[in-house]
């Protein structure tokens, strides 16, 4: 069996969309397997006392400039979207329907919805403008709405974040190898490493 990294994340945090971004070739070049875990960011941070970086605004700008450091480095577009905070329960829960009833376009639909949000800072907020978006990218904007309204659907996110908590994530990106846990994605290198170690 392949070494595996457990990639915790939601479309509303730019580091998950830098990550997303480099653990594919991560695992390529290790032989792993990257799993894709969707959680709620917001039910974590209620859980923990956590909260997104820009809640302070020294460490907002901070962050601001680490982001774009980052996507030079990794030669990566990344736009900050000007409708930051995105109330993501409506995307995350289709993410978690689309995993769940249409794996065979999880990857696609990860990331047209990554890409809208952080690169061609599109308002995830607006119901209509979501619509678009998943009409231009080849999906049914009804069938995703009846996915992400779906009971099962909506446990099984509930679920996966509690198992989140439950597993010590406090933030997004989290990645596991093993029961070693990695937060951020400027902690790559150190998944990299765990990963050839194994």
């Amino acid at each position: 069996m392949s070494n595996t990294v457990e990639f915790f994340f939601d479309l509303g945090s730019p580091t998950s969309y830098l990550a997303h971004t480099q653990l594919p070739k991560i695992c390529a070049q290790t032989r792993s397997q990257l799993v894709y875990q969707p959680m709620l960011l917001g039910g974590v941070f209620k859980s923990t006392g956590n909260a997104s970086p820009i809640s302070i605004p020294a460490k907002g700008r901070y962050m601001l400039q680490d982001l774009a450091r980052f996507a030079r480095r990794y030669q990566v577009e990344l736009n900050f979207n000007p409708h930051f905070p995105i109330n993501t329960l409506l995307l995350m829960r289709a993410v978690t329907g689309v995993q769940l009833h249409l794996p065979e376009r999880f990857n696609e639909f990860v990331d047209c919805l990554f890409r809208a949000l952080w690169v061609d800072k599109r308002n995830l907020n607006d119901p209509a403008t979501v619509a678009q978006v998943l009409k231009q990218s080849g999906f049914d904007p009804q069938q995703i709405l009846d996915l992400s309204n779906d009971e099962g659907v909506k446990n099984a996110l509930k679920d996966k974040t509690e198992q989140a908590l439950q597993r010590g994530v406090f933030g997004a990106p989290s990645m596991f190898v093993g029961d070693q846990l990695f937060f951020g994605q400027d902690r790559l290198d150190f998944v990299q490493e765990a990963l050839s170690q194994q």
